[in-house]
């Protein structure tokens, strides 16, 4: 599962990322991703889709919500 901050808290906390690990390979190689996937449960990859979705997106929502405008019409009186 993914760790995140509670709902009540106005910042995003996304994992974080070792930047000390680099890997260099070639795009023909075959890769092990479907391997790592397909050990994860059909819930965590939905969750690391919305992960990936919120960082790409730049999903917050407590900025997203629609705005509510209140307009008051006058009628003439009948």
């Amino acid at each position: 599962m993914i760790d995140k901050q509670p709902a009540e808290s106005p910042t995003m906390v996304f994992p974080k990322v070792n930047r000390s690990v680099i890997s260099v390979g070639s795009v023909f190689e075959e890769s092990d991703e479907k391997t790592f996937w397909l050990t994860k449960t059909p819930l965590e990859r939905l969750e690391f889709v919305e992960l990936y979705r919120e960082i790409a997106f730049g999903y917050d929502p407590f900025t997203t919500r629609l705005q509510r405008v209140l307009e008051s019409a006058e009628f003439p009186l009948r």
